[in-house]
């Protein structure tokens, strides 16, 4: 199988509507380069990709011209086996990721049996001058760090990034408002003592109070600590 087999097999399974609604949702992506192919058709590819073919030659083809083809790309990682093998391939993508869908729909599975591996690499990820590298290692430390892993530290991490990026800041407030959601106790001090800029300290008060694993006690206090 050749990209163009892949490329082809994509359109195929293009559809138009999903195309224009995508083209909407991410707009940091050109609209030329969406193809529309859903979501659950794009794993299903994945898998067939990666069970019967050698798709390193998918892999080392970047960037991808389209957006479709990175969501694949994504996809594939996702199902890869090997921690090492898998982690250089993710330095090697990072960088032409360009918008949150793709950032965000990445999940390595090899990442659940050992997140404490993750740690450094996280830290490197954190500081990177790239938008969506940050949002990536941020979305991590939500992933796997808020539960029995937890430790405030890992929060003091995502404390101290500082962007001016819409999707950085958005990460830092979902994790926050995650992380209230599951560390309460731990977390309420990020906000009384203004550990946050004022849009993301906002935002995460916004987005708890809209959630409903968040109880009506929490959200009242909450409520009494947006910065005006």
């Amino acid at each position: 199988m050749k990209r163009d087999d892949i490329v082809n097999e994509l359109f195929r399974l293009q559809d138009e509507k999903y195309a224009a609604m995508q083209r909407k949702i991410i707009p940091t992506v050109a609209p030329e380069r969406v193809i529309g192919v859903r979501t659950p058709e794009l794993r299903t590819l994945a898998k067939k990709l990666y069970k019967d073919n050698d798709i390193s030659f998918f892999l080392e083809s970047l960037p991808h011209p389209y957006f479709d083809e990175d969501q694949l790309h994504a996809f594939l990682l996702s199902q890869e086996k090997d921690f090492d093998k898998c982690i250089r391939q993710l330095e090697i993508f990072l960088p032409y990721i360009d918008n949150w869908a793709t950032c965000d729909q990445l999940s390595p599975k090899i990442f659940r049996k050992a997140p404490e591996k993750l740690l450094p690499y996280i830290s490197k990820w954190l500081v990177s001058d790239q938008v969506y590298t940050v949002r990536f290692a941020i979305g991590l430390l939500m992933q796997y760090f808020l539960d029995e892993h937890f430790e405030t530290r890992f929060a003091d991490m995502v404390a101290s990034v500082r962007s001016e990026e819409y999707y950085i800041n958005m990460m830092i407030a979902w994790y926050f408002a995650t992380a209230l959601a599951k560390q309460y106790p731990s977390i309420l001090p990020y906000l009384k003592e203004h550990r946050l800029d004022t849009w993301t300290h906002n935002k995460t008060i916004q987005k708890s109070i809209e959630s409903y694993r968040i109880s009506a006690e929490q959200k009242a206090e909450l409520r009494c600590l947006k910065i005006h």
